[in-house]
């Protein structure tokens, strides 16, 4: 696989400091019953890094010191990690909000068919990945038979009241591109959505978020592979808009990795960019650290890649930044 973060790291984005940390958003693994073509963790069936035991244990009493309101948890499949049901139990008792990064077909998984039901019973927020409303395009980017997996499970969410009016229970869906192209306007795709996934499958869901592939990781290398990488560098820069800097995912979440090591965001994390003012070959922070200490105000690590983030709508892990934005 190419390597990206040589062509990332000569930057001219903007500085970026960091504000009042709000959300801890933890990887607790690249094991995944799927690979996909965009996956920027390069996440698989193969993968076996996943979080211990001692510093899974860390995360409710960090959210707890620092005051935080909300973990997001992703992988891989975060459900596959054994601590998973746990994990979440414990940080929903403390009265903190979760999300689940699923992408679906874990819920036809061996051994998880139960998940749907405690997801509901613990009101666990579900950010599901759906590349498209239609089976062919699914199919070619996430493999044979996963479309079909992902609208059972969509029907299973609804029926335990996800996406419906007053049951509190949340239901986002998330759209990545085809390929070397930026998302379409989100509002009007989401209405798409809607429309498609209810009139063929009586499928309801909150809203649809719409987030650019980053240039790192599989997606990346394909990229290189195709000879298109600089083509869609420039696409991304030509495309920035000053705007989408005030409402980045980076301003107020810090990224935790399986081994407990923090980042200023999650495609930070896969290149292994270190905190700012951190030097390679300097001990990483840890999320032990955050127990004693806040990142408030601190600088954030930027390189070319940050302009996924920043290009038209904006993109971020709770989709466009704007409804419409044009290039500055």
């Amino acid at each position: 696989m190419h390597g990206t973060l040589p062509l990332l790291k000569t930057t001219e984005f903007p500085v970026l400091h960091r504000r009042s940390l709000e959300i801890l958003q933890v990887n607790l693994g690249y094991k995944c019953n799927q690979t996909c073509v965009h996956c920027h963790v390069n996440a698989g069936p193969a993968r076996t890094e996943v979080m211990d035991s001692e510093t899974l244990a860390l995360i409710p009493q960090v959210l707890a010191e620092r005051d935080l309101h909300t973990l997001d948890l992703t992988g891989g499949a975060p459900e596959l990690h054994e601590g998973f049901r746990g994990l979440v139990r414990k940080v929903r008792a403390q009265g903190c909000k979760v999300i689940d990064r699923c992408n679906l077909t874990i819920l036809s998984e061996p051994g998880q068919e139960g998940l749907a039901v405690f997801l509901a019973d613990q009101q666990v927020e579900v950010v599901a990945s759906l590349p498209c409303y239609s089976l062919d395009n699914v199919d070619r980017q996430r493999g044979k038979g996963t479309f079909d997996k992902s609208i059972r499970a969509l029907q299973k969410l609804n029926e335990l009241g996800y996406g419906k009016p007053g049951s509190g229970l949340t239901l986002n869906l998330v759209y990545n591109p085809q390929g070397a192209s930026l998302p379409p306007n989100q509002d009007a795709l989401q209405a798409d959505y809607q429309r498609e996934l209810y009139k063929h499958f009586g499928i309801v869901f909150n809203q649809l978020f719409t987030i650019t592939n980053m240039p790192i990781q599989r997606f990346g290398s394909t990229l290189i592979s195709k000879g298109q990488f600089n083509d869609y560098m420039d696409l991304l820069k030509t495309n920035f808009a000053a705007a989408n800097l005030d409402t980045v995912m980076c301003l107020n979440l810090v990224s935790v990795d399986w081994q407990g090591y923090l980042y200023d965001c999650d495609f930070n994390q896969l290149l292994e960019l270190p905190l700012s003012g951190q030097t390679e070959g300097q001990k990483r922070p840890h999320l032990r650290e955050l127990l004693k200490q806040d990142l408030n105000s601190q600088p954030i690590r930027v390189a070319d890649h940050c302009y996924g983030c920043t290009a038209g709508q904006g993109s971020s892990c709770g989709g466009a930044l704007k409804e419409e934005s044009a290039a500055v």
